[in-house]
C-alpha cells in the first residue's frame, strides 16, 4: 500500500477491525518514511448482478449509485455513517443471495426500501415518494399507515 502522502511503498498495519457488519476490514496505517497515518478498507470483491432499468436498459451494478440514493433520504438524519455501510452491505448481500445474474431496478428498489423502513421511518417516506412518484399528501398519508397504522386517525 503505498502512502496517499509521499507516495512511499512501505507502510505498516498499526490496527485492524471489522466495519459495516463484518463486511469489511478496517485498518490503521502509518507510512515508514514521512510517519503520517491513514485508514484503509479491504473488503472481498464479488460480482454483482446487471440491474434492468424500466426502460429496459442493462446497466452494470453501481455502488456508489446505491450510496448515494440512500445518502440523499438520510440527510440529516440521525443515523450514522456505520449505519449507512451496514445497510448497503446488508442491501447488497440480499441481491447477492437471489443468486441472478440480472434483476429489475423495481426489485432492487424493494430491497432498499425494507431497509430503510427499518433503519430510519423518515428517510424512508423520502424515498418512497420519489421512487413510487407520490403526486399528492394522500398518497403520502396511505404510505404513513403502512409504517404506523395505530398512529394515523
Amino acid at each position: 500500500m503505498h502512502c496517499p502522502y509521499c507516495n512511499a511503498s512501505e507502510t505498516k498495519v498499526i490496527d485492524s477491525r471489522l466495519a459495516a457488519e463484518g463486511a469489511q476490514v478496517r485498518r490503521r496505517r502509518q507510512c515508514s518514511l514521512c510517519q503520517e497515518r491513514f485508514t484503509t478498507f479491504e473488503m472481498v470483491e464479488v460480482v454483482m448482478p446487471r440491474i434492468i432499468k424500466s426502460s429496459g436498459k442493462i446497466e452494470p451494478y453501481d455502488n456508489e449509485k446505491l450510496r448515494r440514493s440512500i445518502q440523499l433520504p438520510l440527510q440529516k438524519r440521525p443515523v450514522t455513517t456505520d449505519g449507512q455501510e451496514g445497510m448497503i452491505s446488508r442491501i447488497e448481500k440480499r441481491v447477492r443471495q437471489m443468486g441472478e445474474r440480472e434483476i429489475s431496478s423495481k426489485v432492487l428498489g424493494e430491497i432498499v426500501m425494507s431497509e430503510l423502513k427499518d433503519l430510519d421511518d423518515v428517510a424512508y417516506v423520502r424515498f418512497a415518494s420519489v421512487y413510487r412518484d407520490f403526486q399528492d399528501i394522500e398518497a403520502f398519508k396511505k404510505e404513513l399507515a403502512n409504517i404506523r397504522p395505530d398512529d394515523l386517525t
